[in-house]
Parts: C-alpha cells; sequence; structure tokens
C-alpha cells in the first residue's frame, strides 16, 4: 500500500506553519495587497464629498477650477517620488492615526488623536475602492532624471 506524504502527521503540523511564514513576508510587500481593479475614479470623487473629505483635503487637479487648496487642507495629489499603493492609501484611510510622524501632528492632530475619523465603521467597500481609484488617478510619478539611474 502507498504512503502519500499528504498523510503524514509530521507535514500536517508543518504545512500551516509554512504557510504562515510565507503571509508574513507578504505582508510587507507593495504587491501583496491590492483592490479590485474595477474602482471607478468618477464614483470615487463622489464618494469623497459625500464622506465629507472635501472639508479638510485638496485633490490636486481634481477641480481644474480650483487652482489651488485653501489654506489649511491637506493637498493629496500631485507629484511624487514613490507609487502610492493601495494598501497606502486604505491604511490610511481606515486608520488615520498611522503614521503620523511628529512634524505633521500639529497639523492633522488634536491633543495626539487625527483630527480625520477612522472610516472602518463608515465606508463600504465599493466606496473604498473608488475612492483608491479616484486619489491614484491623481498621482503621477516623477521621471528619475538619467544621473540617478542604477546600472
Amino acid at each position: 500500500m502507498k504512503h502519500s506524504i499528504f498523510q503524514s502527521p509530521k507535514l500536517l503540523v508543518l504545512l500551516p506553519l509554512l504557510a504562515s511564514a510565507v503571509a508574513c513576508n507578504a505582508r510587507y510587500s507593495n504587491a501583496a495587497f491590492h483592490l479590485p481593479r474595477d474602482g471607478n475614479p468618477v464614483r470615487g470623487k463622489e464618494a469623497f464629498a459625500e464622506l465629507g473629505c472635501t472639508g479638510c483635503h485638496y485633490v490636486s487637479g481634481a477641480n481644474p477650477a480650483d487652482s489651488e487648496a485653501r489654506p489649511g487642507l491637506i493637498v493629496l495629489g500631485g507629484t511624487v517620488d514613490r507609487k502610492m499603493t493601495d494598501a497606502y492609501l486604505v491604511t490610511h484611510v481606515l486608520d488615520p492615526a498611522n503614521g503620523i510622524t511628529p512634524p505633521s501632528q500639529a497639523r492633522i492632530a488634536t491633543a495626539g488623536q487625527p483630527r480625520m475619523p477612522a472610516f472602518a465603521d463608515r465606508i463600504t467597500v465599493r466606496q473604498l475602492t473608488d475612492i483608491v481609484a479616484f486619489l491614484q488617478s491623481h498621482y503621477q510619478l516623477r521621471p528619475m532624471p538619467p544621473e540617478t539611474w542604477y546600472q
């Protein structure tokens, strides 16, 4: 009678450990998390306004009539040195306190807490997917000048 390796009790104990080790490494990869690709920037802009985001945020290029953000608004979008990942944007929508640095604390926090409410209980997955698509459409990656290219 043949004995399958999947029937081994030792392997059954090791498989979950191996799977968790692989999953832990995926946590830190930019490619590990992404939202569905069907996000709609137009619906995202509408959800951004409906949820009150425009009260504190200005999205660069979203409203051509508004050439500049009002003072005090936090500017999103524009030219960046690193690609904004879905994971980064989702994290900051659902948990705004994540990664608040001391220099920005005074501007965006009151008594050490972000002024922006956490949206984990206030937003649908569809709204989140669409808002991320909207924001992603307003970030442009700064091209690297040839003198900084790696060989």
